[in-house]
């Protein structure tokens, strides 16, 4: 017995085959935490459950199609990328059906999707280009989930608080790029903790900036140079703390981080 259900497990994996379920554990709070952002601003509709489930899709199409390309276009990787390319059709036909206005935004997402394809067809899904491009896309859709509806070019940019919960989102986000490279990847390298504890630096300096020209908005301002603190002194304590923290030790802390951002962005905006 102990030796068939190794096998058993194998062979489930192979009849599964590579990209039907993504690995990016991560990326599935920086897929919604935008979009919910964005709908809460603009007040929730049936249209925007819909752009929720077909961005999801879209994330599996995508995933999927970066494996194929990062696999040298390998027969086993294809049908999880044509199987969810139809999904991702279809529901985005109806999306565009209720709300034609969307396809402004057309050009700017396949821009983006242009760069970070190039960059898995080069294996360099990891690299900072590839992690910014995909930082960005995602925290379009806070503007593009509070325009949801709208008329007229690209529905939502003519709205300042969706753009400025696009930047607060932004922020934070980006700077989980080079922290969690610090505590995975390239943890160890001092030229990447550096990077991480500088921009939270930076951060932190914007929100004194911030807290000094914002007389009116004086609490929203101090709620940012609250959270920013705590984020940078996350960034200097986490990666020094020995032995390494371990990925769900790791996978919690951004939970709990992406939370408290989420709530501070709501109440600032």
């Amino acid at each position: 017995m102990p030796t068939t259900a190794p096998h058993r497990a194998g062979t489930v994996r192979r009849r599964r085959g590579p990209g039907w379920v993504p690995q990016q554990h991560g990326a599935w709070a920086m897929l919604v935490v935008p979009l919910v952002v964005g709908t809460v601003l603009a007040g929730p509709t049936w249209r925007h459950a819909l752009l929720l489930v077909a961005w999801l899709v879209a994330f599996l199409a995508y995933n999927a199609a970066g494996l194929w390309l990062k696999a040298s276009r390998r027969p086993r990787y294809r049908p999880p990328v044509g199987a969810y390319g139809v999904a991702t059709a279809v529901l985005g036909g109806l999306l565009l059906a209720v709300t034609p206005s969307l396809l402004w935004w057309a050009p700017v997402f396949g821009v983006l999707l242009a760069v970070s394809l190039v960059c898995s067809a080069r294996r360099a899904d990891r690299s900072w280009l590839n992690d910014g491009v995909t930082v960005v896309a995602a925290m379009l859709m806070t503007v593009v989930a509070a325009g949801l509806g709208s008329p007229g070019p690209l529905p939502g940019a003519g709205d300042p608080r969706a753009w400025a919960a696009t930047g607060l989102l932004a922020a934070y986000f980006l700077g989980t790029v080079p922290y969690v490279k610090s505590l995975i990847r390239d943890r160890g390298d001092r030229t990447v903790l550096a990077v991480s504890v500088g921009y939270h630096s930076a951060l932190v300096a914007g929100a004194l900036v911030a807290a000094g020209v914002a007389a009116p908005r004086v609490a929203g301002a101090a709620v940012c140079l609250l959270v920013g603190l705590g984020l940078l002194v996350r960034a200097v304590l986490v990666p020094r703390r020995r032995p390494w923290p371990s990925a769900k030790a790791i996978g919690v802390g951004e939970v709990v981080a992406t939370v408290v951002v989420t709530a501070a962005t709501l109440a600032v905006v």
